[in-house]
């Protein structure tokens, strides 16, 4: 039998939830960062956006209800850019936010 190779995007330790959400973000030089959410967890997101990032750059993501949440940039590729959140968001908070993002 075959083995698969795994791209990036395949890999990941947890399920997300497809959402498409605008928010605002700040690059690491702090310049305005607009984003679209297009999947979201607690520990991470994937996110449209015209700028591109080398791994392991800084972003920081304003989102409703928890705020300001500090993430690692973990690839970029096409307009797309998968980030890991340095602080998981807790779960009550983050399912708050999931649910007022799909009823937008």
């Amino acid at each position: 039998m075959a083995k698969r190779n795994l791209a990036f995007s395949d890999v990941r330790k947890e399920d997300r939830d497809e959402v498409h959400f605008r928010v605002k973000g700040y690059g690491p030089d702090a310049r305005e960062l607009p984003l679209l959410i297009v999947n979201l967890s607690p520990h991470g997101m994937m996110a449209r956006c015209d700028e591109v990032f080398e791994t392991g750059a800084r972003i920081r993501v304003t989102f409703p209800i928890v705020g300001v949440v500090v993430s690692e940039v973990r690839w970029s590729l096409g307009g797309r850019i998968g980030c890991q959140f340095d602080s998981a968001i807790d779960l009550a908070s983050y399912y708050e936010l999931l649910a007022m993002m799909v009823r937008r």
